[in-house]
């Protein structure tokens, strides 16, 4: 059975599941990509990047009192890892909603596709392979595409997410140093 013969028997519940599958395929896989680019290149320049900001800052408050200065260099020093979590975190839920609710979708027409089934068998009343191999094809069809959709979501989301953690633990790290040299 190629596509054209299984699209030539869906009906417009079908073919509405297939188009939000691959439109959330399509953002998912652009999403994906931009955010493991962007993760990967934040991971890299995030140390560079905290200790660029605290040197600006710096003529701003090394006249301080030592504690008013290690407040001041611990919230800067806050503000811009939590800059830089939200930062990379973009992208993520569309990521995580994708992988939890794709299967759904394909599930759907899953018991749609079932249910042409059944309704062919009460139509024909015989339960032959000619009544029931088109919808059953249909439904796992769906299944598999919500499959496809929702396991590349996961794996976008999962190493996204590890990048990010390494980057935020490279963050903490540096914000430590960055703060035992400033109250010196």
């Amino acid at each position: 059975m190629d596509f054209a013969h299984y699209w030539q028997y869906t009906d417009a519940v079908s073919k509405t599941l297939f188009f939000i599958l691959l439109a959330l395929s399509v953002v998912s896989w652009v999403v994906g990509v931009m955010r493991l680019l962007n993760s990967k290149r934040m991971a890299t320049n995030i140390a560079s990047d905290l200790k660029a900001h605290m040197a600006n800052k710096q003529g701003e408050f090394s006249a301080l009192a030592f504690a008013e200065r290690k407040l001041v260099v611990e919230q800067n020093l806050l503000e811009q890892i939590a800059h830089h979590r939200f930062e990379a975190e973009k992208g993520l839920p569309v990521l995580g909603t994708t992988a939890a609710i794709a299967p759904f979708i394909g599930l759907f027409g899953t018991v749609w596709g079932i249910f042409h089934a059944l309704h062919s068998i009460a139509k024909s009343g015989q339960a032959g392979l000619a009544q029931v191999a088109g919808p059953v094809g249909e439904a796992l069809i769906m299944t598999g595409l919500g499959l496809a959709v929702a396991i590349p979501a996961v794996v976008f989301y999962n190493i996204a997410t590890r990048l990010n953690k390494r980057a935020m633990h490279t963050a903490n790290t540096t914000a430590h140093q960055i703060l035992a040299q400033s109250v010196r």
